[in-house]
Formats: structure tokens, C-alpha cells, sequence
């Protein structure tokens, strides 16, 4: 599968990895080429130094070809803005944006852009642990993130 990443902070970069890992092809995006350092010596899917807002970039980074686009910037315009390029301008067929903002997540949904929440993820899983003193996870990837974090 190809798969193009907006953003290479924590969670753009551990994803990157993951997939790359599981035999994706998979290019990074992100506006400071020092971000990619996150990525390790093993990771040999493609870096693109840009803004990916640029449809230039994008279509540099592969974007007519990705089957998968994924926006996990700090900013949630940027986010929003990419996934709305990305599906509408591209044709993308998966299109996910982290939102940082419950409000504006939600209304994105509604208007058809699968957007996560991590805000809301948060608060619900510590809810649970509250109440239970279990973690709603399948699996905890903390093991699994520190063996790629090479």
C-alpha cells in the first residue's frame, strides 16, 4: 500500500516506522528535514522537505499514486486543510486528520473526513482506568514502539 504521512513529530514518525515495518511503501512529509532524525537509521521509505499544503510538495511526495494519506501535524488547520486537499483535489481513498479540537473534529466528520480525536481518546481512556484500573486498548504498543525507536 502507499501511504503519505503530513507531519514527522512523535506520532507521524512512530507510524512511519510501523508501516514501513509491515511492508507499506511510505513517504514522509514535514516542513523541517531535522524531523526525520525521529525516523532511524532503519527506516527507508521516502522524506520530503515541504510544506504540505503545497499541492507541488504533495504531488513531489507521490500523492497521485498514495491510497492511504494520513495528517498528523501539530496544527489542526494544517491537518484539516491537507485532508480536504488530499480527498477532494486527489482523490485519495483513505483520508485521515488528527484534530486536536473535539469541536471542530466532529464537525469534520460530519462533512465526511475521518478525523481522530486525540484529545477525546485521551479523556476516555483515562475515564476507563478510573473506573476499572484497565486500559481500553487491544494492545499496548509501548514494547513494540521502543524496538523501532532505533
Amino acid at each position: 500500500m502507499n501511504i503519505l504521512i503530513l507531519g514527522c513529530g512523535r506520532v507521524g514518525s512512530t507510524l512511519a516506522r510501523m508501516m514501513y515495518r509491515d511492508g507499506h511503501n511510505v513517504t514522509i512529509i514535514d516542513l523541517q528535514s531535522e524531523a526525520f532524525r525521529r525516523l532511524g537509521a532503519k527506516f527507508k521509505g521516502n522524506r520530503i522537505v515541504g510544506n504540505g499544503i503545497d499541492e507541488d510538495v504533495l504531488r513531489r511526495a507521490g500523492i497521485e499514486q498514495a491510497e492511504v494519506f494520513i495528517a498528523v501535524t501539530q496544527g489542526d488547520n494544517r491537518n484539516i486543510m491537507t485532508a480536504q486537499i488530499a480527498q477532494h483535489v486527489f482523490s485519495v481513498p483513505k483520508v485521515i486528520a488528527r484534530i486536536y479540537d473535539p469541536i471542530r473534529a466532529d464537525r469534520y466528520r460530519k462533512m465526511g473526513i475521518t478525523t481522530l480525536c486525540t484529545t477525546t481518546i485521551a479523556s476516555g481512556l483515562l475515564r476507563d482506568y478510573i473506573a476499572t484500573e484497565t486500559w481500553g486498548l487491544a494492545k499496548d504498543y509501548s514494547k513494540e514502539y521502543l524496538e523501532l525507536n532505533v
